[in-house]
């Protein structure tokens, strides 16, 4: 027999809650099965069983909090004889009952003038319905309201319930569970507050670190945003031209976000501040390229990062990205993917979002947003002309980046997408 603990979780993660068992109780398992999934502030973790045997016994249910090196479940050779099950808490002692009389002995006689009274328990009134069985614990009644409204409707007054037994017999059982609906959603709802029209939800382990975050970055960052726009003509040309070709060749699609981020690279090497960190008084400078890409998944957003971006080419940044963001829709990311960005870019406009202001991505000092293309008529050499145009947002952090640091590198972003060729030399 052996204890299921949970594995570490990573450098400052101390505690997780369990989303779902992937093992029932019973189930036979093998050294290596996935038992169960767990929830970190980051990703999601598998606990692994460690022998082979029967999953005897779940000690922690689906939504509880574990913390690393807790035992949720107990793993059992084949065979072995079932574990027992926790002894129920000590119910509080009663008091003994008085003895019954012997079957022979005579019944005292009524004292003269009052009626003779057989001491029964307490029950409901004359003509009532409840019968208890011998020896059965009595214990008043809580009537639920769907049970008090069934009572009224079948001429039964609710307060005429005194007692009931607490260990009716099978068939007693069975009838009061047939007859007494649980209470209905919109009952429950109004038991906690609420409308029968609204519900309540509790936040996910992750979106609650989320939320913290961004409360953060907004409390701790001196953050501005500065905007400009980009005509993305050359870039759709590349690709409608180059699309097929570049498909067969590497596999993956030809997308934005490559030319987005070799640009990136290039305006981070052209102002390093915006690649740096705030450690106390300090300035941390660095000259890797690690670019986070925010991608949305169910459990909310996540920012996996493309490692030396300023090495690779085309194909493998959309070949990263691609798989960056499979892992991250499938539960599938480890805490090395999501560690040590540099700067983050984020694309709302494949949601079809036009304009916005994105928030840091702590402890990074810049990030650049995207945003959806729109035909918009624009000058171009005194014409005006349809254009396909993207709004892109930088906000950063105002303590180590000046104003016009961040323009002029919003304004080289602009310059190196609309003359994709420069990308080549200086991505």
């Amino acid at each position: 027999m052996s204890d299921v603990k949970v594995p570490e979780l990573g450098e400052s993660i101390v505690e997780a809650s369990i989303l779902n068992w992937l093992k029932q109780e019973g189930d036979t398992v093998q050294e290596g099965d996935a038992l169960a999934e767990l929830e970190t502030d980051k990703v999601n973790v598998e606990v692994i069983a460690n022998e082979s045997g029967v999953l005897q016994r779940i000690l922690k249910g689906a939504g509880e909090t574990v913390a690393v090196g807790e035992t949720i479940a107990v793993i059992a050779a084949a065979g072995a004889a079932p574990a027992p099950s926790p002894a129920p808490a000590a119910e509080p002692a009663q008091a003994a009952p008085p003895s019954r009389p012997a079957a022979s002995a005579a019944p005292e006689p009524p004292v003269t003038g009052q009626p003779a009274v057989t001491p029964t328990p307490a029950g409901p009134a004359a003509g009532g319905v409840q019968t208890t069985p011998p020896g059965a614990e009595l214990i008043p009644p809580r009537p639920t309201p769907s049970m008090r409204r069934m009572l009224r409707e079948q001429g039964v007054d609710p307060a005429q319930i005194a007692a009931r037994p607490a260990a009716q017999a099978p068939e007693v059982a069975a009838a009061h569970t047939a007859s007494a609906p649980a209470p209905s959603v919109a009952e429950e709802r109004v038991a906690q507050g609420l409308r029968p029209d609204e519900e309540r939800v509790r936040m996910s382990r992750r979106r609650l670190t989320i939320a913290r975050r961004l409360v953060e970055a907004q409390h701790t960052a001196a953050m501005l945003t500065t905007f400009n726009e980009v005509d993305m003509t050359k870039v759709l040309e590349i690709r409608k031209r180059r699309k097929d070709r570049f498909k067969e060749e590497h596999g993956v699609s030809l997308g934005f976000m490559s030319f987005f981020t070799k640009a990136a690279v290039a305006a981070l090497k052209a102002f390093p501040r915006l690649n740096a960190e705030i450690q106390g008084e300090d300035m941390i400078l660095k000259y890797h390229y690690d670019i986070g890409i925010a991608v949305a998944t169910e459990g909310g957003l996540v920012v996996p990062v493309v490692r030396d971006a300023d090495r690779l080419n085309f194909a493998e940044i959309e070949q990263a990205i691609a798989d960056l963001a499979d892992k991250a829709r499938n539960n599938k990311l480890t805490l090395a993917d999501l560690q040590g960005g540099t700067f983050t870019i984020t694309n709302g406009g494949v949601f079809g979002s036009l304009f916005s202001t994105p928030l840091l991505n702590g402890p990074q000092v810049g990030i650049l947003a995207m945003h959806g293309i729109q035909e918009r008529p624009v000058a171009v050499n005194g014409q005006v002309e349809i254009r396909p145009m993207m709004y892109i947002a930088l906000s950063y952090d105002h303590r180590i980046v000046d104003g016009s640091e961040a323009v002029r590198f919003l304004v080289k972003i602009k310059q190196l997408i609309e003359d994709p060729e420069s990308l080549m030399l200086e991505g």
